[in-house]
């Protein structure tokens, strides 16, 4: 695995971005627009962004002359989400094409998986910021087809390496799903995860199952003790797949006699939430200003 990174490594071509008060190590490739780097250039040491516009500048004058005129600052959407210091802003890739393009180039620098779309006119992006005084910093991001053939709710996340660790990975997923509840659908993220957000959701969809069953196990009517994968879908908006898998890998879901049934044992529950991590920062759905948008399909039903 370490050789595999280290060839991985070998081909950066920048080894470190200036974003706002961080110089942060990147990890992997990136196809930047040519203007800025192209085959056969030397790597860059530092590539300076403008932490508000996305703009790449070659030297650390360049960059200061364009924040001298600049006054925007916060993501070119609209915010859908503010909760203390902590906003989310829903952008269209068609309306701020290069502003999503640049975001696609700095997410890829710290991803190794996936074919990156620099087509972003099809997607929705949902920016997480922290909010101070000086204006909304990015932390990391979703995005999100218009329209998702396999009703997937989320195509690429990312949490920028400075914010991570801080339990903006949760609030993420747990952003994506709270979507999908109001727009009363299951989802599921873009297939295949890569392994750093394989780990985040396997952990993310355990500790809310794990969580709601202790609270069922708990009621006193046994016929209130009785759930359906639906129900659990119904609850969280994850699809049936997706819960089945979970409940497989915790080995809790047993077959006996034609038919399921899971083992909410309190010290198998509590040994896996355990292993759970915690909520991230939570979510709160009273806080989200947003309507589902209107995909063209609707039209011909």
């Amino acid at each position: 695995r370490d050789m595999e990174h280290e060839e991985l490594t070998k081909v950066k071509n920048v080894n470190k971005i200036q974003f706002g008060r961080y110089i942060v190590e990147t990890w992997y490739f990136s196809p930047l627009p040519r203007e800025i780097w192209k085959q056969g250039d030397g790597v860059i040491d530092i590539l300076y962004v403008c932490e508000f516009t996305l703009s790449f500048y070659r030297t650390k004058e360049e960059l200061e002359r364009h924040q001298k005129k600049i006054t925007i600052r916060h993501p070119p959407g609209d915010e859908i989400y503010r909760n203390g210091d902590v906003s989310v802003f829903e952008i269209d890739g068609e309306k701020a094409k290069i502003w999503c393009q640049n975001l696609c180039y700095i997410a890829k620098m710290f991803l190794d998986h996936k074919y990156l779309y620099y087509d972003v006119d099809p997607f929705l992006f949902y920016v997480v910021c922290e909010c101070d005084t000086q204006g909304f910093h990015v932390v990391g991001y979703f995005s999100k087809e218009k329209e998702s053939a396999n009703a997937f709710n989320l195509a690429c996340i990312l949490t920028l390496p400075q914010h991570q660790r801080k339990g903006y990975g949760k609030f993420i997923i747990s952003f994506s799903y709270a979507l999908s509840r109001i727009e009363q659908k299951l989802g599921s993220p873009e297939k295949p995860l890569s392994d750093l957000g394989k780990v985040s959701y396997e952990s993310f969809w355990a500790r809310k199952l794990l969580l709601m069953l202790q609270e069922i196990r708990q009621r006193k009517d046994p016929e209130d003790r009785m759930v359906s994968i639906q129900e659990l879908a119904d609850n969280t908006s994850f699809t049936l797949q997706d819960i089945k898998n979970t409940l497989d890998r915790l080995q809790i879901l047993r077959y006996s006699q034609g038919s399921y049934y899971i083992n909410v044992n309190p010290k198998i529950l509590e040994y896996h939430l355990a292993k759970c991590g915690g909520e991230g920062v939570p979510v709160d759905p009273s806080k989200i200003h947003w309507t589902p948008h209107l995909t063209s399909d609707r039209w011909f039903r």
